[in-house]
Parts: structure tokens; C-alpha cells; sequence
């Protein structure tokens, strides 16, 4: 079979199974198996795929055309331009993060400081891993409840060049840190808990759901945030968190009457309240 044939096969399994964007995912899984780019599979469409390499693309498109999301196949997924490796607790980095890592930028400014910053929940590392990559001074430490997690966010350091100015242990959010940061980053759980089986089935069945649960009504993380940031953030620190759609509102609610004022609100493509930075009256 061709790499032609090949990619066309794969674009009619998935489109069967009315996969949202079959000809991009055949794409990517076809490359992942013969071990080439895409610039190699247009250079020569017609070269032969061999048996191996045709066997393992069906078998990533029927796990594909199941429900596992292309990231889970690939065992990556590029976020804010750099490559992150995944794993089984490992939420799979999103464009909506990036606007928290962006949102968070414009305020360590001049990027040459030797900034400190604490991301909480920190998964993959991708949140903590991106800023310390734009940040050439700063140090960081990244805390998930995971081993698993915490595990792979070292291995994400090491691969994008700042594992030197990262540290990452297993803990509960801000009991696993002490000193003073200049930023708290985070991208909580911020599902309600009944809402977590109506999921797409790419999150609902692939995502952990340890960093989905955001409690009853989807604020816990929020409110432990916002009651215990504070401690330790050093003079005209800032607290910087993504939010579930709709959220913003109540957040900021939470957040006033425990002494912190919304500094900035940044929407995601979609026209939603998305990244949210605070200061506390405290500081």
C-alpha cells in the first residue's frame, strides 16, 4: 500500500465514524507510524508503506474512530510552541491554557527578572514549562497530587531545556510548597462533578478525572485558591488561573470577599472569560 492509499484508508475509517476532523487526524496518525513529517509525506505520497508501519496506522485509527483523542495516540501534544509528552494523569494541554500562560506573561515583565513562580496542579508541566521557556531567569516549582504527573511534567522540564530551573513534588496544592512567589499559577479542576459523564467522550473516557472534579459545583479548587494564595505570594504578587465557561463571575464573587481584586480577565476564540489574574489587598 502506498503512503497515499494508506492516508486515504484511514481518512474513510474515521470519517465513519464521524470523527470531527478525519483528514487532519489520518494525517498525523499516518506520519506517527512510518516515523515521518509531514513535509516527507507530501514530498513522496506514492513510496510504498510497509507492512508494520500500515498494520500500526489501522490499529491507531480504530482506537482513533473509538474515541481516544489524536494527543493520547501520539503520546504528545505541542502547547505555546514546545512539545510535551503525556501521560495516563496527564490532562492533554489545550489552546484555552495558553491564554493563562499569555495572560500571565504580560505581567512578568521585563522577562528578565529573576522571577519566582508555584504552579499548582501542574500536570504535564506545560503551564510552569512555557513561562520558565519565554522567563531565561526565573525559577519554578510545579506541585500535582500525582506521582504520575509529577513524573512526567520533570521529563517535559528536562526535554524543552529548563529542568535546571524547575523543581516538581507530589503534594496538595499550597500545603507541598513554602516561600514566596511572585506568581501562583494554575489550571484547576473546574468540572461539576454531574457534569463530568456529559463530557465529550475524548475527555469524559481519556482525562483524568482526579483533574476534572471540581467538586459540586465545579468552585472548590477556586475557593481553596483564593483562601490560601495569598500566604504566599511576595509584594505585588499575582494569582493566575484558567476558568470553566461561565465561570468568571462567581469566581470573581469568591474572590472580592476574601480581599482580592480581579486585575485582569482575557477571553479564549470563543468570546469566553477564559484567564483570570488577581492581586490581594494584603500584599
Amino acid at each position: 500500500m502506498t503512503r497515499a492509499g494508506l492516508l486515504a484508508r484511514l481518512r474513510a475509517v474515521l470519517a465513519a465514524a464521524d470523527i470531527e476532523t478525519p483528514a487532519l487526524d489520518a494525517r498525523l496518525l499516518v506520519q506517527h507510524a512510518l516515523g515521518i513529517d509531514a513535509a516527507a509525506l507530501l514530498r513522496a505520497p506514492e513510496a510504498e508503506a510497509d507492512a508494520a508501519a500500515v498494520e500500526a496506522a489501522l490499529a491507531f485509527a480504530a482506537r482513533r474512530a473509538a474515541g481516544e483523542p489524536v494527543a493520547r495516540i501520539l503520546g504528545m501534544r505541542e502547547f505555546f510552541g514546545l512539545p510535551f509528552r503525556l501521560g495516563p494523569a496527564t490532562l492533554v494541554p489545550r489552546p484555552d491554557t495558553e491564554i493563562v500562560v499569555a495572560a500571565a506573561l504580560q505581567q512578568l515583565q521585563p522577562a528578565q527578572r529573576p522571577w519566582r513562580l508555584a504552579d499548582l496542579g501542574t500536570g504535564s508541566g506545560a503551564i510552569l514549562v512555557a513561562l520558565l521557556a519565554h522567563l531565561p531567569q526565573a525559577w519554578g516549582v510545579g506541585v500535582d497530587l500525582s506521582q504520575g504527573a509529577a513524573g512526567v511534567a520533570r521529563a517535559n522540564a528536562r526535554a524543552n531545556g529548563v529542568a535546571g530551573r524547575a523543581a516538581f513534588m507530589v503534594g496538595d496544592w499550597l500545603d507541598a510548597v513554602a516561600g514566596r512567589f511572585d506568581a501562583v499559577v494554575a489550571n484547576p479542576p473546574y468540572i461539576a462533578a454531574r457534569d463530568i459523564a456529559m463530557l465529550d467522550r475524548e475527555v469524559r473516557d481519556h482525562d483524568p478525572h482526579l483533574a476534572l472534579d471540581g467538586g459540586a459545583d465545579g468552585l472548590d479548587c477556586y475557593r481553596n485558591l483564593l483562601r490560601t494564595a495569598a500566604t504566599v505570594l511576595a509584594p505585588d504578587g499575582f494569582l493566575a488561573f484558567e476558568l470553566g465557561a461561565g465561570q468568571a463571575p462567581e469566581v470573581a464573587g469568591i474572590a472580592t470577599l476574601l480581599g482580592w481584586r480581579v486585575e485582569t480577565l482575557d477571553k479564549d476564540g470563543a468570546g469566553i472569560d477564559r484567564a483570570m489574574i488577581l492581586r490581594h489587598d494584603r500584599q
